[in-house]
């Protein structure tokens, strides 16, 4: 009776706000993320970002990350390290903290996210005069 009313998807969005933390935080997220989702959590990397997954979602759809709250509205793809990326992408079904074949050697370098557009991007310092010079106008 309650699937022929359509309760049953009522009771499902009650679920997935619950799931979230509340009316609050969903409210929140759905601000932040644009979606509401409700899975597993299956980890947290060292800067913050929690990972999720459900697999009654579609494949490529099921797997997806909640940034970070430091972050606010600027977060982008650069903000996942190398080793989520390999789960998130699907390259592997290991997460970080069982993968067998993750190499760690103390030469590799730390993450660091895509600065590109922000006062903190990559500069090439240049000794070579510029061909084009700006007009200066007469004063």
């Amino acid at each position: 009776m309650a699937k022929f009313l359509g309760l049953h998807r009522i009771f499902s969005v009650l679920g997935i706000i619950k799931d979230n933390g509340g009316l609050r935080a969903s409210l929140y997220k759905l601000y932040r993320m644009d979606e509401l989702k409700s899975g597993k959590h299956v980890g947290t990397d060292k800067y913050g970002n929690k990972y999720f997954e459900n697999e009654r979602f579609f494949y490529g759809r099921n797997r997806w990350v909640e940034y970070a709250p430091k972050y606010g509205m600027d977060y982008d793809g650069s903000q996942i390290p190398a080793e989520w990326y390999g789960w998130m992408h699907y390259k592997t079904d290991y997460l970080p903290m069982n993968d067998p074949d993750r190499p760690k050697y103390k030469w590799m370098a730390d993450h660091t996210e895509n600065m590109s557009g922000f006062p903190g991007q990559y500069t090439p310092y240049s000794t070579t005069r510029p061909k084009i010079e700006a007009w200066q106008p007469k004063k």
